[in-house]
């Protein structure tokens, strides 16, 4: 039986820029750092001479943590499509906010990439028992789409 969610994964070029922006930006708190390697590490996921340097952070509000993981062996690909809405797979992570409007300003003040404006999803489509929502998209440094979530 699953009983939670244990940790969410983001694997990052840069680690620093990565622990920067989760926890300067978006006010997570960094608990602790990780050097993974050996049998171990490659047994679990399958690949060879694995070297990895690894930050976890925990968002503000609760929730599960986040392991920012840098391979600095083997290093990995960049495919500009995960950053795409539509590309199979997991494709985003959403937060709940309280104040939509003045977290899209400190975004835009960091210089992050938005999709738009925050935008209130019509009332029509689904009606949800936290009240009204208003959604937006962004991108972390990697391009892992991120989402915010204000309900009203």
């Amino acid at each position: 039986m699953i009983l939670g969610i244990d940790h969410l994964n983001i694997v990052t070029a840069d680690l620093a820029r990565s622990v920067k922006f989760y926890t300067e930006v978006l006010g997570f708190q960094k608990t602790h750092d990780v050097l993974t390697e050996g049998e171990w590490i490659e047994a679990i996921i399958g690949l060879k001479g694995v070297r990895g340097l690894v930050a976890f952070v925990e968002p503000p509000g609760g929730g599960p943590r986040f392991e920012l993981l840098q391979y600095v062996a083997p290093t990995g690909a960049v495919l500009p499509e995960t950053s795409r809405a539509n590309t199979h797979g997991l494709r985003h992570l959403a937060f709940r906010v309280d104040d939509i409007a003045a977290m899209a300003a400190r975004l835009r003040a960091a210089g992050v990439t938005l999709f738009s404006d925050p935008v209130r999803v019509p009332a029509g489509v689904v009606k949800f028992a936290a009240g009204d929502k208003t959604l937006l998209y962004f991108l972390d440094p990697d391009g892992v789409i991120l989402e915010l979530a204000e309900y009203r």
